[in-house]
């Protein structure tokens, strides 16, 4: 069987403060968007690999990712207005491919989580065979609940790459469609339409987000020497 990709790269550059979109800044000599990109076509199974871009951006995002596929493809394909609708988008265009069994596994990755790292997508793909869903997770520390005590230290936070079943994950988005649903995340939809069981897979402190503009400054200081 084969794994589809849908990598999130419809946001900007605003809280980083940045003139672009976040995902084309450099890191280490490439933009933050590649290390995703190279990660997901490294995946010894992957039939697609799409990328959500605002409309604005698809000139961009194509020039800067092209001089890294070699020899493959991938699908942009222009965001909605949320994290939800841009994955509605992703998954209509994978849809033919899915329902005809050419793809049994879907992961989503934020485009702006460039330290991910191979190894954490190859553990949701192949978790996600196994029982239905996986995420990555890493534990929370310092919380405090709103009485002020503390949280319970099982509580944890979720990342991505996520990865689900690909006909599950579609009939999701299908069902949350018609209903006028939009889930936080690809899990939050997924358990809101289908009963999947989940594996929860060790994330890492490294798989962190470039949100602000220390987030850029602490990946270069955290990533390896090359993508």
């Amino acid at each position: 069987m084969s794994t589809a990709v849908v990598i999130l790269a419809a946001g900007s550059g605003s809280r980083v403060g940045a003139a672009v979109n976040k995902v084309l800044l450099p890191l280490r000599g490439v933009p933050v968007l590649v290390w995703s990109v190279r990660d997901a076509l490294a995946l010894p199974d992957v039939l697609r690999l799409v990328l959500v871009v605002r409309p604005e951006d698809r000139s961009a995002v194509e020039s800067a990712v092209a001089p890294h596929l070699a020899d493959r493809e991938v699908h942009v394909v222009d965001g909605g207005a949320t994290r939800h609708a841009s994955e509605l988008a992703a998954l209509r265009v994978l849809a033919p491919e899915i329902e005809a069994g050419e793809v049994d596994v879907v992961v989503v990755h934020d485009g702006a989580r460039p330290l991910a790292g191979l190894p954490l997508w190859q553990a949701v793909v192949t978790a996600a065979r196994q029982v239905g869903g996986a995420i990555p997770v890493v534990p929370v520390t310092g919380l405090v609940g709103v009485d002020l005590g503390p949280v319970d230290a099982s509580v944890g936070g979720v990342q991505t790459p996520q990865a689900f079943r690909a006909r599950d994950v579609l009939a999701a988005y299908r069902a949350a469609a018609d209903d006028g649903f939009e889930g936080t995340d690809t899990s939050a939809c997924v358990a809101a339409y289908r009963d999947v069981d989940v594996a929860a897979v060790a994330g890492s402190p490294l798989n962190l987000k470039v949100t602000f503009p220390e987030d850029v400054a602490l990946a270069e200081e955290l990533s390896p020497t090359g993508p």
